[in-house]
């Protein structure tokens, strides 16, 4: 299995679970968080780490070569990096999508998983979002993320699955950590200053764990393709308000804390 941002936030979560499980797992990452996410895994003998750019189609040929599955997470992954530089994101999370699939079927990989994302949808006011639902991107995070979809489905075929996850957005414990989510951020507060600040906290934010969302990402690489191919997969747990997400973290801290004091 080949996981591309395997030395992410979610990606080094995903690598040692397939480790456990019993795949040979390669990653390619740039790296550029650290070159010590995956050492609880560094020296198991399925592992093969490679820094690389998904945008050199060379170094692409050179890893997908021998790999039965793609996992692909690679991606500047939210709103506020990704308007940092506009022109960059797009060549990461857009241009490269289509090399990447094509160079993956050619070299006979039969299945390929798409992280996407939930913000696809943009706002709505329906309380149940469903994979029918219109795509109204907001920003272009979510609208490059919502146009390499079909890339992707457009390539399914008998010998080639293709599925597209549209993750909640993740939270809890990853050896690369990421405290810019809404669940992970209040958690930090709470622990760290004593106190929770909210603006405004009307906001549905969908959730998802990251270990429930790494059983998903495995779970698809052994259904059978003809139930999941050139389908798209809505990926949460709960749909909560921030207001609301916030009391449970100042309920879970309170009590998992030996402080005594209130938050």
């Amino acid at each position: 299995v080949l996981v591309t941002g395997g030395a992410g936030y979610v990606g080094t979560v995903l690598v040692s679970r397939l480790l456990a499980e019993g795949h040979r797992v390669k990653v390619l990452d740039l790296y550029l968080f650290g070159d010590n996410v995956l050492n609880s895994v560094k020296d198991h003998p399925g592992l093969s780490q490679i820094r690389g750019d998904i945008r050199d189609e060379e170094v692409l040929r050179s890893v997908v070569s021998g790999c039965d599955a793609v996992i692909h997470l690679a991606a500047i992954s939210n709103d506020p990096s990704f308007e940092l530089n506009p022109t960059l994101s797009r060549s990461i999370n857009y241009d490269a999508m289509g090399p990447l699939v094509n160079i993956s079927k050619e070299m006979g990989v039969n299945r390929f998983i798409f992280a996407s994302t939930s913000s696809v949808y943009g706002v709505s006011d329906v309380e149940n979002v469903t994979e029918t639902h219109p795509l109204l991107p907001i920003t272009d995070y979510n609208k490059y993320k919502g146009l390499s979809e079909p890339i992707l489905l457009n390539e399914q075929s008998s010998d080639f699955t293709a599925i597209v996850v549209r993750p909640a957005t993740v939270c809890g414990y990853s050896p690369r950590q990421r405290l810019d989510l809404a669940v992970n951020i209040l958690t930090s507060q709470a622990i760290h200053s004593g106190q929770i600040t909210v603006f405004g906290g009307g906001q549905m934010r969908p959730n998802i764990h990251i270990r429930d969302v790494v059983d998903l990402y495995t779970m698809l690489l052994e259904v059978r393709a003809e139930l999941v191919g050139g389908r798209i997969y809505n990926a949460g747990y709960q749909n909560l308000t921030i207001s609301q997400i916030a009391l449970m973290v100042k309920e879970v801290i309170e009590s998992e804390t030996s402080s005594g004091s209130g938050i």
